[in-house]
């Protein structure tokens, strides 16, 4: 006998599929991602616009007459400064973020040995592993 009934539908709808891609595209795109690359670039523009101020309040001072060259020494400042400071922007903007992480872990340390203790002071099982792990560390460097 001949079926024309066919059942083999997807096991996955097309929406949920579609959305997966992006989730996984965002993640992939996260770890891509460097942090210390934008904060290079907002230091840098912070440098180059106070030097710019600098420049600007030097170069206003002359005639109207000078108004082109007083344009092109105000970009030219610009442009040295751009590539002068950017190494630097960045070393700095990296040694930041490096702190910053370091910050945090150290934070997020202290928060979980809080707890832990906050356990220790109501829990005696965790009190008295926490003592006799203080007892091994002092007998086993003394």
């Amino acid at each position: 006998m001949t079926s024309f009934v066919h059942l083999n539908y997807s096991n996955a709808h097309p929406g949920v599929q579609r959305a997966e891609a992006v989730a996984e595209a965002v993640g992939r795109f996260r770890r891509g991602f460097d942090s210390t690359k934008g904060l290079a670039a907002m230091l840098l523009a912070a440098l180059v616009a106070a030097l710019m101020v600098v420049a600007d309040q030097l170069v206003s001072v002359w005639a109207d007459g000078y108004l082109l060259a007083s344009w092109v020494t105000l970009w030219a400042i610009a442009f040295a400064a751009l590539a002068l400071m950017a190494p630097t922007a960045h070393r700095v903007a990296s040694s930041m973020s490096v702190a910053l992480q370091a910050y945090v872990i150290r934070r997020t340390n202290a928060r979980i040995d809080e707890r832990y203790w906050a356990s220790a002071k109501s829990d005696p099982r965790i009190m008295a592993d926490l003592q006799a792990a203080i007892w091994r560390s002092e007998h086993a460097a003394g």
